[in-house]
């Protein structure tokens, strides 16, 4: 008799602070540790990481999307062009990227490929620049 197993994943809340490594999840990871660490956050908590000027704000939207507004100080890397490992690769590995997209999806898959690439410090705006506008935030155009 065969016997199958279904192994499923249970959704976790938007309203922690959600942490992912390449290999484990604790949450008292240490800037310079050799684990890259993806943090998921919310708009609150994002806009407090810009206001960090050594922090870098990466738009992985379109060029359309960017143009049509975005975070203030933001740079526009998209992610789906096929050299954005290569472009994003130029920058600092070792600072705290601040990484959004529209609604998250875009993001979150640009965190990994960063979290592959040797980024350390990476933090996805896990509800999109959508959120952002919604709340009212700052944006440029």
């Amino acid at each position: 008799m065969k016997v199958l197993l279904i192994v499923g994943l249970v959704a976790t809340s938007m309203a922690q602070p959600t942490w992912a490594t390449a290999a484990t999840n604790p949450p008292n990871l240490k800037p310079g540790s050799p684990t890259s660490l993806i943090r998921k956050v919310e708009v609150q908590e994002f806009e407090k990481l810009c206001k960090d000027k050594q922090n870098v704000v990466l738009d992985v939207r379109t060029t359309k999307e960017f143009e049509a507004g975005h975070i203030p100080g933001a740079i526009n890397l998209d992610v789906k062009q096929p050299d954005f490992d290569q472009k994003v690769s130029a920058l600092d590995k070792d600072k705290v990227h601040l990484v959004y997209c529209a609604a998250g999806v875009r993001s979150a898959r640009a965190c990994e490929r960063m979290s592959r690439l040797g980024f350390r410090h990476l933090v996805d705006l896990a509800p999109g620049f959508k959120e952002w506008e919604k709340e009212g935030k700052k944006v440029e155009k």
